[in-house]
């Protein structure tokens, strides 16, 4: 955080809890800031192209949405394979998240996670096993956990100084 001016602290600390669901945000930030809309893109564009913010995205309740199975699948992928084939996962529409992870032996052999939605156990089964299947031969075992409730879901968020 060393490398955020005052300016670019004050703008993550008016978006960390989420853009304004109006037309124009970046106006609507920069008027409570007095700063130019402008200004508030560029530095915005900035911090991304300086990797200080990574996306900028929507986070949308599952459950609202009628996705109530969801299941973190969890793979224990061959590592020469894993990168590209987590690649391949991460792309598929199904997939909200997916992402590589050191395995933490001889407990937890899984090294590939992604997160699967659908309106039933079934659903979700169903999308698991096309995963097994693009998985293939790198695949040596797997397993799903399941969600029981929604915890509330933020974003980083700064600390004062």
């Amino acid at each position: 955080m060393s490398d955020l001016d005052p300016t670019d602290r004050r703008i993550m600390a008016a978006t960390q809890a989420g853009l304004p669901l109006v037309t124009h945000p970046y106006a609507e930030i920069g008027a409570a800031l007095d700063l130019p809309e402008a200004e508030v893109i560029d530095r915005i564009r900035a911090m991304m192209d300086r990797g200080v913010i990574r996306r900028i995205a929507v986070a949308p309740n599952h459950y609202a949405l009628g996705m109530t199975a969801n299941g973190m699948s969890v793979w224990d992928v061959d590592d020469a394979q894993a990168s590209a084939l987590g690649a391949q996962v991460g792309a598929l529409d199904f997939v909200s998240h997916c992402y590589l992870r050191p395995r933490a032996l001889p407990d937890w052999p899984y090294n590939l996670f992604a997160m699967l939605h659908g309106d039933s156990r079934d659903q979700v089964e169903a999308l698991r096993q096309k995963l097994r299947d693009l998985l293939g031969d790198a695949c040596r075992g797997s397993d799903i956990l399941y969600s029981t409730r929604i915890l509330k879901k933020t974003g980083m968020r700064l600390r004062d100084a």
